[in-house]
């Protein structure tokens, strides 16, 4: 079975800025072992369906019969001395974690699901009354209200404001053992990705208007803002190598082309603008276009 098709935007902090008694559980879970970024997205499907077809079904991974929260988080986690650094950031101590928040992030997307999905989808799909599934999840959505979850996603396609968080020169290409791109990632610490989306929020505001790029750089900043300052950020193409060659990998400059978007808004050079999005705009649809095709 592939590796579902979706990336990640993901926040490591330090283990030591948790508090009690989040900080022993998630130290709990990094002494079980740290989750394997590579496969991260089959991992969290596994899971979701043993809940499915379990002998008793629970709505949500990571929950009990009853509904509680059941077992410590999984977590990812980094050396501070892997995150690349401005001159004016730092990041530490380690060991820097990021919380899968499956549970959470799981509740989330059942809420958007319901609203969103037509009716026999929604009937379908859900173990349990769809009202029912509505409230429970509503319920561990608000349970978060005084904290973030650590992962975002997008499945099929990367939002394109989300280059504007890292430093194009950053990334990061692994490969397997038959020389194949297994993974495609930036690093960068929050510093410097809170001063990168302040900036590109204020130009494409200011030449866009509220709505559009302007709105989710704004929404991600907002993001952001609710970690630790010497927290790390990642942005991973997850899943989604799987449906590019190594060649389209190789030569992807999506990170270049968003900070040149950026500068030339702020030079008011429209002509630059119109072309480098057209160009991300056509790469990237023809990957989201394989949803329809699902």
């Amino acid at each position: 079975m592939p590796e579902p098709f979706v990336a990640y935007m993901r926040v490591y902090e330090p283990l030591s800025s948790f508090e009690s008694p989040r900080r022993e559980q998630l130290s709990e879970a990094l002494d079980q072992g740290a989750v394997d970024p590579v496969g991260v997205g089959s991992r969290e499907q596994n899971r979701w369906l043993r809940t499915q077809l379990s002998i008793r079904p629970r709505l949500l991974p990571g929950e009990a019969v009853d509904g509680t929260a059941q077992g410590p988080d999984e977590v990812l986690a980094l050396d501070a001395e892997e995150v690349p650094t401005g001159e004016s950031s730092a990041v530490g101590p380690g060991p820097l974690v990021c919380p899968l928040d499956l549970r959470g992030r799981a509740a989330a997307a059942l809420v958007g699901f319901i609203g969103a999905a037509d009716p026999p989808l929604r009937t379908a799909a859900l173990n349990v009354p769809e009202d029912t599934a509505k409230s429970k999840a509503s319920a561990v959505v608000q349970e978060l209200s005084d904290s973030a979850v650590h992962v975002i996603s997008s499945t099929w396609t990367i939002p394109l404001p989300w280059f504007a968080v890292v430093d194009p020169e950053q990334r990061t290409v692994l490969h397997d053992e038959h020389g194949r791109i297994r993974r495609l990632y930036w690093l960068t610490s929050m510093a410097d990705a809170r001063r990168r989306v302040s900036r590109a929020h204020t130009v494409t505001r200011n030449t866009l208007g509220d709505e559009g790029p302007p709105k989710i750089l704004r929404e991600t900043g907002r993001w952001l803002e609710r970690f630790h300052p010497h927290a790390a950020v990642e942005l991973d193409y997850g899943g989604l190598v799987q449906m590019m060659s190594d060649a389209d990998l190789e030569a992807d400059s999506s990170a270049e082309d968003v900070h040149a978007i950026v500068d030339a808004m702020e030079l008011g050079h429209t002509t630059e603008v119109g072309e480098r999005y057209e160009a991300l705009r056509e790469f990237w649809a023809e990957l989201a276009a394989h949803e329809r095709y699902n």
